[in-house]
C-alpha cells in the first residue's frame, strides 16, 4: 500500500507542479509539467502563452464583471432580502474563481509572477470570510440561508443529487487549492478547503445522523483523492470511496448522473458526458489508492463502449444535448453534436489515468486525438473566445464566444492548458515515456538518477521529431517513443473507424544517424534499450499523408461520406475558403491533396494581434483537393462542376465569421444534396 500510495502521489500531484520522486513504486510515474519546458514560438508554446497573457487574465476580469466575487462578498454578509435566484443565477457560481485560481497557479509554477499572486490573495481574503464558522461554503445558500437559490433545497445537501452543486463546489475548490499551496507554499486556500471538506466529512455519510447522499455533479471524488495526496489525512480518502460505493444505492438513480446502478456493475457511458468522465477518472484514482480491482474492471468496460460506439472522430464525447449526454450506442450526429469543451477535457482526464494503469499506447491516442481536435477546437487561438459545444457541422450558427452564463468551459480551459506539459513523458522503473511530441527541455528521474531530454519538432505540422539526450546519469535505460494509431493505420482503438486505404503509414527511427532496431511491442511503443551518452540523438519520422477515414456503418450520421485528417489533426471545409454551398460537394472517390499554408493572423483577432507578436510568421497547414458540386439544371437534370476543395485543422474553424462548416464530407451521390 505504501508503494501504491508513493507513485500515486507522483501521478496524481504531477500534474499540479510536484517534484518527481526519487522512490515510485505505481507502475507508471508522470514527469511533472514543472520539468517540462515547451519551447516559445512552438504550437504549443504558443498556446500556454496566450493563456497566460489572454485566457486567465479574461477569466479572473470576467469574475469580477459577472458578480463571481461579489457573491462571496454577500455571503460573508447574509441578509434575507438578497434575492439569490437573480444574483447567482447558477449556484455553481463559485467555481469560477476556484478553477481560474488553480490555472493561475500552475503558471506561477512556470512564471513567477508577484502581482499574480498579490491578486490570487486578495480573492482568497473574499472567499475566506464567506466561510461559515463549521467550514460550509456554498454562497448559493449562504447569501440569503432563509431563501436560498432554489436548486439548493431548504436544507445542506438535501437537493446535493438534484442540482444544488455543493459537492461539485467542493471538488473544484479542493483542485484549486492543492494546486494553490503547490505552487506558493501558502495554506490559505488549503485551509479554505480542508474546512470544507471536514464538513462534508462530518455531515455526508452512511451512518446515522449524516446526510447519506452522493455527489449530483461528480468531482469531489478525484478531488478528495488529491486531498488526500496532499495532506496524508486518509478520511478524505475514505469519503471519496463513500462517494462511489453508494453511487447506485441511494434515493436517487438516474442514468443522467449514473446513478441507475453501482458504478462496478456499468459497462456502458450514460448520461452527463462530464459527470460521466470525472466519474470515471476518480474510480481510476480510487482504485490505485485502494487496490480495489472491480473499479478498474468497469471502467475497462466503459471505456471499450466508448471507443467502440461513442467516441467521435474528434475525439470528442457526448452526442445530444439533451441532458449534454451520451448518446444510444453509434448515435453521432454531426450538426447537433454537443461534445461539451469540458467533457473532452474529461476524456483527457480518463485516458492519460487509464494509461497510468495499463501502461498502453492506444490511451494515448484516444487522448491526442481529443486533446488535437475536439479540446483545442474549444478555445480560440487567441485565447480569448470559447465554445460550449463543438459540433461537427454548421450552418453558422455556432459562435465562440469570450464568456458564457454557464462559464464551465472558458474557466475549465483555465485550468487544463497550462498543465498540458505534465502529459508529454512518464516513467516505469528504467523506461522513459515519450507519449507527447512537442519541442521542450525535460528533467527527470530515471531509475532514481537525473536525465534531461531536448525534444525539437514541427508537429503536428510535420512528423520529424529529434529527442537528444542532454544529461544522463541512469547509465543504461529504455526510451519508449509512442507510435501513434494514425501511423499504425488504426484511427481509434477499435472499429469504429477506419481509413480507407486500410494500411499503415511508413515511419522510421535513427539513433545518431543511423538505423536502429527498435521493436514496436504490444503496448504500442518502440523501445530502445541502452546505455545512453550525452549528445545522442534518436531522430524519429513518421510519413504525414492526408488520409481519408470511413464510419462504422452502424454510424447511421456518417454513411456515405468521409472525413480527412493529417498526423494527428482531423479537418474540415469551411465557408470562407469554398465559395460555393459546401451541402451539395461531392469529393473524390481517390482524392490527392496538396498541401498550403494560412497565416495564422488569419485566425487570431485583429485586436489581439498587436498584443501575440508570438504569431508572427506562424502558419497553418491546408489542404487542397479536386471536388464536384451537384446541382438540377432547368430541365431538372443533375449537373456537376468542378471546384477546389480547402480544408482546415478542424480546431481553426469558426475564427473568421460565421457559415457553413462540414467535417463528415460526401463521398457517394446518395450522401450528397443537389440543390
Amino acid at each position: 500500500m505504501k508503494r501504491i500510495l508513493l507513485t500515486l502521489s507522483a501521478a496524481l500531484l504531477a500534474v499540479a507542479g510536484s517534484a518527481q520522486p526519487r522512490n515510485g513504486g505505481y507502475p507508471i510515474t508522470p514527469v511533472p509539467f514543472t520539468s517540462v519546458k515547451v519551447a516559445n514560438h512552438s504550437f504549443w508554446g504558443q498556446r500556454l502563452e496566450t493563456s497566460r497573457r489572454v485566457t486567465i487574465p479574461l477569466a479572473f476580469s470576467k469574475c469580477e464583471s459577472e458578480g463571481r466575487y461579489k457573491n462571496f462578498e454577500r455571503a460573508a454578509h447574509p441578509s434575507d432580502t438578497y434575492d439569490v435566484e437573480k444574483l447567482t443565477p447558477l449556484p455553481f457560481d463559485d467555481t469560477d474563481p476556484y478553477k481560474t485560481i488553480e490555472g493561475a497557479s500552475y503558471i506561477l509554477q512556470t512564471y513567477p509572477d508577484a502581482r499574480l499572486k498579490h491578486y490570487i490573495d486578495s480573492v482568497l481574503d473574499i472567499i475566506d470570510r464567506a466561510q461559515e464558522p463549521d467550514g460550509y461554503l456554498y454562497t448559493a445558500r449562504t447569501q440569503n440561508p432563509k431563501h436560498p437559490h432554489s436548486w439548493s433545497g431548504p436544507e445542506r445537501w438535501g437537493h446535493e443529487e438534484d442540482l444544488s452543486h455543493e459537492l461539485y463546489n467542493l471538488g473544484h475548490m479542493v483542485e484549486g487549492a492543492v494546486a494553490h499551496f503547490q505552487a506558493t507554499g501558502s495554506r490559505k486556500f488549503l485551509d479554505i478547503a480542508r474546512r470544507y471538506a471536514d464538513c462534508v466529512i462530518r455531515e455526508v455519510g452512511p451512518n446515522p445522523g449524516q446526510a447519506c447522499v452522493v455527489p449530483g455533479h461528480q468531482i469531489a471524488e478525484m478531488a478528495l483523492c488529491r486531498l488526500y495526496l496532499a495532506t496524508g489525512d486518509k478520511r478524505y480518502l475514505d469519503e471519496a470511496k463513500f462517494f462511489l460505493d453508494y453511487r447506485g444505492k441511494t434515493a436517487k438513480k438516474h442514468e443522467y448522473s449514473q446513478s441507475l446502478k453501482p458504478v462496478v456493475e456499468q459497462d456502458e457511458a450514460v448520461g452527463h458526458a462530464v459527470r460521466a468522465a470525472y466519474m470515471y477518472a476518480g474510480m481510476a484514482d480510487v482504485a490505485a489508492l485502494t487496490g480495489d480491482s472491480s473499479y478498474v474492471n468497469a471502467i475497462d468496460r466503459i471505456w471499450q463502449n466508448i471507443v467502440s460506439r461513442k467516441l467521435y472522430i474528434t475525439g470528442g464525447i457526448g452526442a445530444t444535448s439533451q441532458g449534454e449526454a451520451f448518446g444510444r450506442n453509434y448515435e453521432l450526429p454531426n450538426m447537433t453534436a454537443y461534445n461539451e469543451t469540458c467533457a473532452a477535457i474529461g476524456n483527457v482526464y480518463v485516458n492519460y489515468r487509464l494509461f497510468l494503469l495499463h501502461g498502453e499506447s492506444k490511451y494515448y491516442d484516444v487522448l491526442e486525438r481529443t486533446l488535437y481536435n475536439g479540446l483545442l477546437s474549444g478555445v480560440s487561438m487567441d485565447g480569448g473566445a470559447f465554445f460550449y459545444p463543438n459540433p461537427l457541422e454548421s450552418t453558422g450558427q455556432h459562435h465562440r464566444q469570450p464568456w458564457f452564463g454557464c462559464a464551465c468551459c472558458p474557466s475549465n480551459i483555465c485550468r487544463f492548458l497550462p498543465s498540458l506539459p505534465g502529459y508529454v513523458y512518464a516513467v516505469r522503473d528504467r523506461s522513459l515515456y515519450v507519449n507527447l511530441f512537442l519541442s521542450n527541455t525535460a528533467s527527470m528521474q530515471v531509475g532514481g538518477k537525473a536525465v534531461t531530454l531536448s525534444q525539437t519538432t514541427g508537429y503536428p505540422w510535420n512528423g520529424d521529431i529529434a529527442l537528444r539526450v542532454d544529461q544522463n546519469k541512469a547509465g543504461q535505460f529504455a526510451l519508449k517513443i509512442r507510435i501513434p494509431g494514425w501511423v499504425k493505420g488504426q484511427p481509434v482503438p477499435s472499429d469504429l473507424y477506419r481509413y480507407t486505404d486500410d494500411r499503415a503509414s511508413a515511419y522510421q527511427i535513427l539513433l545518431n544517424g543511423q538505423p536502429v532496431e527498435a521493436n514496436l511491442t504490444p503496448d504500442g511503443y518502440c523501445t530502445i534499450r541502452r546505455r545512453w551518452r550525452k549528445g545522442d540523438v534518436v531522430s524519429v519520422h513518421f510519413d504525414m499523408e492526408v488520409r481519408a477515414v470511413k464510419a462504422n456503418n452502424k454510424v447511421e450520421a456518417d454513411r456515405g461520406q468521409v472525413s480527412f485528417e493529417r498526423g494527428p489533426l482531423v479537418y474540415c471545409a469551411e465557408w470562407p475558403d469554398n465559395h460555393f454551398n459546401l451541402k451539395t460537394v461531392l469529393v473524390n472517390q481517390r482524392p490527392q491533396f496538396a498541401l498550403g499554408t494560412l497565416p495564422y493572423d488569419a485566425f487570431v483577432a485583429k485586436e489581439q494581434q498587436p498584443r501575440l507578436t508570438l504569431f508572427r510568421d506562424q502558419t497553418v497547414t491546408t489542404l487542397t483537393t479536386q471536388a464536384q458540386t451537384l446541382a438540377y439544371d432547368a430541365n431538372g437534370n443533375l449537373t456537376t462542376q468542378s471546384v477546389q476543395l480547402r480544408l482546415i485543422p478542424y480546431f481553426a474553424w469558426a475564427h473568421r465569421g460565421s457559415g457553413n462548416m462540414k467535417v463528415w464530407l460526401p463521398q457517394s451521390v446518395g450522401a450528397a444534396q443537389a440543390e
